[in-house]
């Protein structure tokens, strides 16, 4: 199947800002895509691509004082196959797992497993392989309540888990929190979710999240909030949680003006052609 997707962002700014952005396809991707794809900023500003540490395509520019946007739009294949789920083998002992998967083993900025250590064993204990992880998956989805009213970036996965209220990274956070305590792996994501395969949801499109966990040497993706596998995601990019996954990152003062997502399946027979 193919996918049509893209942004238009609008920033306003009082003098000259130095942005960087994680809005690329990730590299895992590109051999996907059917279209070329690339970050148009208007004004027209320098601006140079560089690999972060954890493997996501950065964009680094500087808006003038008066804002500017960002736009792009693609064309990429995909298998049209839902979320694959982790084998059904047991939680990996710490001192045997890779060096390069620790960090998500860690707290980080959203994901404070030291705090959630205890409730984490108390909800979880006694359970293994893919149990545990949709067992954690399930209790996620049923504690939060989903509502963009309820969005807030500054609240943790601590807050979460209080609140009981917010958006997809919310779910998202808690979740490789609480992976994170049980010993498994986890890394939060960020990218397109099209309404491909499900109802179409009447509200504005957005960039969405997620998590993957490392179990049996690969990564196999999880979904809090909808909590359940999905055709069509395309990841941009991956880190321990929401700080090293924005979209954009702002190095002064600057305000969205515009903030519009597409992502849909291609069925027109001209844009196949054309892809």
């Amino acid at each position: 199947m193919l996918i049509k997707a893209g942004f238009d962002i609008a920033f306003g700014t009082n003098a000259r800002t130095p942005m960087s952005a994680l809005l690329s396809v990730h590299p895992s991707r590109n051999r996907d895509l059917q279209t070329r794809q690339s970050l148009v900023i208007s004004p027209n500003v320098p601006s140079y691509n560089y690999v972060d540490a954890f493997g996501n395509t950065a964009t680094r520019f500087a808006l003038p004082a008066g804002g500017g946007s960002l736009h792009s739009e693609f064309i990429i294949a995909d298998s049209g196959l839902p979320d694959t789920r982790a084998p059904d083998v047991p939680v990996r002992d710490v001192h045997e797992l890779p060096a390069d998967v620790l960090p998500f083993l860690l707290a980080s900025r959203y994901c404070e497993t030291d705090q959630m250590m205890q409730t984490a064993w108390w909800l979880f204990g006694g359970l293994t392989g893919r149990t545990l992880i949709e067992s954690i998956v399930d209790w996620v989805h049923n504690h939060i309540t989903f509502g963009y009213q309820y969005a807030r970036n500054t609240r943790t996965a601590a807050q979460g888990y209080q609140e009981g209220v917010g958006v997809c990274r919310d779910f998202a956070h808690l979740a490789v929190t609480m992976c994170r305590c049980m010993n498994i792996p986890a890394r939060y994501c960020t990218g397109y979710l099209g309404d491909i395969g499900v109802p179409v949801c009447d509200a504005p499109m957005d960039f969405s999240a997620w998590f993957e966990v490392f179990v049996d040497g690969d990564w196999y993706t999880y979904d809090a909030r909808h909590n359940m596998p999905r055709i069509g995601r395309i990841v941009m990019a991956r880190g321990r949680d929401a700080t090293d996954v924005a979209i954009t990152t702002n190095f002064g003062n600057a305000w969205l003006t515009k903030f519009e997502v597409t992502t849909y399946e291609v069925v027109d027979e001209a844009l196949r052609n054309a892809a």
